[in-house]
């Protein structure tokens, strides 16, 4: 069986990580195809977001102990861990959560632009317990996440953190029952595809680069990217709708 299954459902691409006898751990194999399917839906116009999850009512472990032990790095060059740590889409990623995101799994859901969880879930960097360290990600993008002297007190304890104590501190956006992680992050990706894709695009490029521009430079980093979506067909089409009182039909230039 494939370690991981793709699903096309409309212009969402679904990529369900498939080791559930393993908890959904990450070896390179799993590594290699996420890539893969990221690329995918990065390459495809007619798709325009990604979910991913994990079978068997877990969404992922983590790095695969085992394979580590046999010599074996599930990290990719130039992509990270799941092929995405270190190389994020240029479309929407949501992460669908049901049981445990655990170490390398609460990194694959952190690399994700959106989380939904079900009640049931748990997140948490247990590295400093294993003797190892939250390097894809975990340490640098959970401190953006959530308030940093939480965020410390999680990587340094060990401690899971529940899924309605992460949808309080703003971690999860949507909280759902459990079993229902999948069907919900459908609806929200769904949501997310109505809208013009190179607007979407546009906004998560900008909203992810924004803190590293210096203060007086945000403008002018800013503007071409804003430029290239009003010169966009896609803008007279959004226009034109909004006239003509009808729906946007989208072409994604």
């Amino acid at each position: 069986m494939s370690e991981v299954l793709v699903e096309r459902h409309g212009a969402v691409l679904v990529m369900t990580l498939n080791r559930p006898a393993r908890r959904n751990a990450v070896n390179r194999a799993v590594s290699l195809a996420m890539a893969a399917a990221l690329d995918r839906l990065d390459g495809d116009p007619a798709l325009r977001a990604g979910i991913v999850t994990g079978a068997g009512g877990s969404f992922c472990s983590g790095m695969d102990l085992k394979a580590f032990l046999d010599g074996e790095r599930p990290e990719l060059e130039g992509r990270g861990f799941a092929g995405v740590t270190e190389a994020p889409t240029k479309k929407p990623l949501i992460a669908a959560v049901e049981g445990h995101a655990l170490a390398g799994g609460c990194e694959l859901a952190l690399a994700c632009d959106l989380i939904v969880a079900g009640e049931g879930a748990s997140f948490g960097l247990p590295e400093a317990a294993r003797g190892l360290v939250a390097g894809s990600g975990g340490l640098v993008r959970l401190r953006e996440r959530i308030p940093p002297a939480i965020a410390l007190e999680y990587a340094m304890t060990a401690r899971p953190m529940d899924a309605v104590t992460a949808h309080r501190l703003g971690l999860v956006n949507r909280l759902v029952p459990t079993g229902e992680a999948l069907a919900a992050a459908l609806a929200l990706a769904g949501e997310i595809a109505a809208n013009a894709p190179l607007s979407v695009m546009a906004s998560k490029a900008i909203m992810a680069q924004a803190p590293d521009w210096p203060v007086a430079d945000r403008w002018a980093r800013q503007r071409p990217m804003v430029e290239a979506v009003l010169a966009s067909a896609d803008a007279q089409e959004g226009a034109r709708a909004f006239a003509e009182k009808r729906d946007p039909v989208w072409s994604g230039r």
